[in-house]
């Protein structure tokens, strides 16, 4: 059954990375920011557009890396649209510690700590980037170039992750 779930995931991030979705540059993008992973040379822009409110109403990318560079931005940028940016802030937050901490479990309480059980159900595909520290900063790439974007950084140099 492990086995089975776990080609399933492959499947998926090998669709997104083929297929990705959102791939385009688009008109009225009003946040954008520039993210590049030196160690294995992913590069991508993400472009958001955000209402008066703050909340996304449009995300999408353009670059290029590897099918989990690239299957990550997909997956982001379909979850995004109709969230706050804060709300956006904590699912990277949720999503980082799911790709890094060995003892992270989503929703093991009562309270789920405000995290989109949707959203990271759908980003569960990608945490066996925890087993590969080297990963984990292709899988959290757009991420961190989606919080420069809301920050109004325009350049985002990956910062280190840490694998404790």
């Amino acid at each position: 059954m492990l086995d089975d779930l776990r080609e399933l995931y492959q499947e998926v991030i090998l669709d997104h990375s083929r297929n990705p979705r959102n791939f385009r540059h688009p008109g009225n993008a009003n946040c954008e920011a520039h993210g590049h992973n030196p160690m294995c040379g992913d590069m991508l822009t993400i472009y958001l557009s955000l209402d008066e409110d703050g909340i996304i109403q449009d995300a999408a990318f353009e670059g290029k890396g590897c099918a989990i560079a690239v299957a990550s931005a997909s997956m982001m940028t379909q979850i995004l649209p109709g969230k706050t940016v804060a709300q956006a802030e904590k699912l990277f937050s949720s999503f980082h510690d799911m790709c890094t901490k060995e003892d992270y479990e989503p929703f093991d309480t009562d309270d789920s700590n405000g995290e989109d059980e949707d959203a990271m159900e759908r980003l569960q595909m990608l945490s066996g980037v925890r087993q590969f520290p080297i990963r984990v900063k292709c899988a959290t790439l757009a991420w961190h170039t989606m919080k420069a974007a809301v920050a109004g950084d325009g350049e985002c140099p990956l910062v280190p992750v840490s694998t404790e």
